[in-house]
């Protein structure tokens, strides 16, 4: 499946890793007729696929593996994602950011505001920022039984902060991790679970653009003129959520940024997990390579 996707990415996009297609001002060239076609037949297979993969991890893994999933890595935090301003939908770009609580109370805010709801901390034992909702007012704190300020990202927050897909098979996917897990669901590593509804979801979506005559229009770039100013930008990566904030000069140079990268985000939880993780696993000091690798599952759960 993953083959296949690369594929259809180098093929419209110029590279898989880093497609050189995306241009300032928009695309460098438009889609042809025989593209669209033979993607589309190709989105269509990737879906069954999908489909088929979590069906399949429902049976032979989330719920053969319970007892696991309650315990290992998992901890109770809010949670950052995008949405759509209208009706609450999964956006992965284009959309208000949303914070939730661990309550399930949330906020959504415009991402050129983040500055003013999101707050970077430095322990003094790591080198990273570690960011942290200044919204809630409540500082920063890592402590397993009272957190303070801490919020995660990536595909499990993302279905926690959304209140619908967006489309049907998601949908009916979402709604049936809601019912047995809830919302805001914690479990660490429902972060794959939420991977697989999430890869639906991306399926669909593809479908339903290249259903769409109009995305062969050949206008696909605007002219961009050079000045001076600053813009903030954001989507949703696969690691979470991603915040370019630059400034640049009279030519178009920039001349400061600010980026909070997905995994940066999940910096604090991640430790906070891992934590977690080692203090139920190993007892008086004693451990092996068994242990550790169940360690290492809380960290996989944010970053495969």
């Amino acid at each position: 499946m993953r083959q296949l996707g690369q594929m259809m990415l180098e093929r419209f996009a110029g590279k898989a890793i880093h497609p050189i297609a995306g241009v300032t001002g928009g695309f460098s060239k438009p889609m042809t007729e025989q593209e669209r076609q033979e993607l589309l037949g190709e989105a269509r297979t990737l879906l069954d696929f999908s489909l088929y993969s979590l069906d399949f991890a429902i049976g032979n893994v989330f719920n053969k593996y319970l007892d696991v999933i309650s315990e290992l890595g998992t901890i109770t935090t809010g949670f950052l994602g995008t949405v759509d301003p209208e009706d609450g939908a999964l956006r992965l770009y284009e959309g208000d950011l949303r914070l939730m609580r661990p309550d399930g109370t949330s906020l959504d805010f415009a991402p050129e505001d983040y500055a003013s709801y999101l707050g970077e901390h430095v322990e003094p034992w790591a080198y990273s920022k570690m960011p942290y909702a200044k919204a809630w007012d409540e500082g920063f704190n890592l402590d397993l039984a009272a957190p303070r300020g801490i919020y995660r990202s990536n595909t499990l927050a993302r279905i926690n902060v959304c209140d619908k897909m967006g489309t049907p098979k998601a949908q009916e996917a979402l709604e049936q991790f809601r019912s047995q897990f809830g919302r805001p669901a914690q479990q660490t590593l429902l972060y794959h679970y939420a991977r697989l509804i999430e890869l639906i979801y991306a399926c669909e979506r593809t479908i339903e653009l290249l259903e769409w005559e109009g995305i062969t229009d050949t206008n696909v770039r605007a002219r961009v003129t050079p000045k001076a100013g600053q813009g903030v930008g954001v989507v949703e990566a696969p690691r979470g959520t991603l915040i370019h904030d630059y400034i640049t000069d009279d030519d178009g140079c920039i001349v400061s940024a600010n980026l909070i990268v997905g995994t940066t985000h999940n910096i604090a939880p991640m430790n906070m997990s891992v934590k977690q993780a080692a203090t139920s696993l190993i007892k008086d000091g004693n451990y092996n390579e068994a242990l550790l690798n169940q360690v290492e599952m809380a960290v996989r759960a944010y970053d495969p």
